[in-house]
């Protein structure tokens, strides 16, 4: 849509601050926000959750309020007025939203859902909208009194913090994406492509020969004030679609959306190694974050490819040579443990303990080894850490930092200061797997002449020792109880890793079988088997 179109945004500073919070930390902006002092209020003070006839007269003035296009008033009925204000304004005067009706459902305890039908009309032409809802009353923490408890997603369910609703023509040309065998790819049929096939058709809707329509759509705003491509609600008026060839696989796909399914928070990509091609991108997120390709995590042991590819290439051990697993290891006075319950072996060689995941013998190595030389690794061999990926939509592009002191230990194991996404780590296995660093890519770079990313890739001598440990690691390791049936041309390596404020580590899985290298990440989802494992393993079954 126009830049010019004016957009309000959503949340302001209450919603910035307190985030997730919700009505409980209220009392620290209360200055700012007023606590839903306007409305008037019970000359009683009362406490605890609001009864049942506090919450139906609530909602129903909140309702009233709204449908009249009554900003102020219904804003009042919430416990961030200012917030609500600037959304409920915008949401008649720059999405052009009118004759709005609200049918409540019924209610459980404070939470009451409802059914919005409405007109959008712009430019001579109109279209009926129609959507659900929820909300939840609560109780002012300085009022006392039942407000409904605010956030962008009361007004539009695809609303978050920072969002903006605006009806003009659109910023970008309709398309048509279809994958690598001529199947269209819809948000419908696979709903985590939708961030995707919003970033696609904001960069290449025009060079796909389309041409914009009419259009509400929700507007996203970021720290700096750029923000992902606008998300399409309603087209007003058509343009002219173009059709946008992509690499993914419906297959691939189809196997990656159904596998992240099954964990919350968990993403999932697959890539062709020969050519680099991406098959699949998925993620089940409640967010809307894009976190398989622009997630930046700590990628625990499935950052041993690179430290074991670092080690070989630097001479200091091979895969047959020794990496001794004692359990425990101190680097520059800080002590690093194994996962509980795997047995010391002080004879173990590099291939033994990469197969049996072992923290130690990679720690002990940190002191042997330059400040510079995992990162220079990751970025001369595996093409990490420049920010110079040119895939065709935004991505992170792993990050590996030339640390020193126990980060340098620590980032053989994949922690300290590494981070790392799932579309990063299944890079790194078809760069291990085929020796050579090919960009990922979703589009072709002939489209728009971009130029991809460039690294020297590996020695063949330490691309076998890396595909004899992954498939070792596959057929007898860590990964053995996932992996089981794929063979005889596959590998693979798992991962956990820990994170700040995280009760459980995030779970971590990468691997390969004949030309499909894949990559899951699942936040707070345990060991590398518990979760992300057997992402991987469905996706790699299934991807062919």
């Amino acid at each position: 849509m126009r830049s010019g179109v004016k957009g309000v945004v959503i949340g302001g500073v209450c919603a910035a601050v307190l985030g997730g919070a919700g009505y409980g930390a209220y009392n620290i902006l209360s200055a700012l926000s007023g606590d839903g002092a306007t409305g008037g209020g019970s000359a009683s003070v009362k406490s605890g959750p609001p009864g049942g006839d506090e919450v139906k007269d609530t909602t129903a003035k909140f309702f009233a309020a709204w449908e009249k296009g009554d900003a102020h008033t219904a804003a009042s009925y919430t416990n961030y007025p200012v917030s609500a204000e600037q959304l409920l304004t915008a949401y008649g005067d720059d999405a052009h939203i009118t004759g709005v009706h609200i049918t409540p459902g019924a209610a459980t305890g404070t939470s009451v859902p409802f059914t919005v039908r409405a007109t959008v009309s712009y430019g001579g032409a109109s279209k009926p909208l129609a959507y659900e809802s929820r909300l939840t009353v609560v109780r002012g923490r300085t009022t006392h009194r039942p407000l409904v408890d605010w956030k962008p997603s009361v007004l539009h369910p695809r609303l978050r913090t920072g969002d903006t609703l605006v009806t003009d023509a659109s910023a970008a040309a309709p398309i048509q994406a279809v994958g690598r065998d001529g199947t269209v790819l819809t948000k419908q049929k696979y709903p985590s492509l939708g961030p995707v096939l919003d970033e696609l058709r904001k960069r290449y809707g025009d060079k796909a020969g389309g041409r914009a329509g009419v259009e509400l759509a929700v507007r996203h705003t970021g720290p700096d004030g750029a923000g992902p491509a606008d998300t399409p609600l309603l087209t007003l008026v058509a343009g002219r679609t173009g059709k946008l060839r992509t690499t993914l696989s419906a297959s691939a796909q189809a196997a990656a959306e159904t596998a992240v399914m099954k964990y919350p928070n968990a993403s999932v990509v697959a890539v062709k190694p020969s050519t680099g091609e991406i098959l699949a991108v998925a993620n089940n997120r409640t967010d809307g974050f894009d976190a398989a390709l622009l997630g930046e995590r700590p990628p625990g042991s499935t950052m041993k490819i690179i430290s074991a590819a670092t080690l070989i290439d630097h001479g200091k051990t091979t895969a047959n040579g020794p990496a001794p697993c004692p359990s425990s290891a101190v680097s520059l006075s800080q002590t690093f443990h194994n996962l509980r319950g795997l047995q010391p072996d002080e004879h173990a060689t590099l291939s033994d303990s990469f197969a049996r995941s072992c923290n130690t013998a990679f720690v002990k190595f940190a002191d042997e080894l330059e400040p510079g030389s995992l990162a220079a690794e990751a970025q001369d061999r595996f093409g990490l850490g420049r920010n110079n990926w040119q895939i065709g939509v935004p991505t992170f592009d792993g990050r590996v930092p030339a640390a020193g002191g126990p980060d340098k230990a620590a980032g053989l194991i994949g922690q300290g200061q590494v981070q790392m996404s799932p579309l990063n780590m299944a890079s790194v296995t078809a760069t291990a797997m085929t020796g050579a660093f090919r960009q990922p890519v979703l589009v072709p770079l002939s489209l728009d002449h971009r130029e991809p990313a460039h690294a020297r890739g590996l020695p063949s001598g330490t691309v076998a020792q890396l595909r004899a440990m992954m498939k070792r690691t596959a057929t007898s390791g860590t990964a053995a109880p996932i992996m089981s049936g794929l063979g005889p041309d596959f590998g693979a390596k798992t991962g956990s890793a820990e994170s700040d404020g995280q009760a459980r580590s995030d779970s971590w899985f990468t691997g390969y079988r004949n030309d499909v290298a894949a990559a899951a990440m699942v936040q707070d989802g345990g060991h590398g088997i518990d979760a992300a494992g057997p992402i991987v393993a469905s996706v790699l079954r299934n991807a062919g």
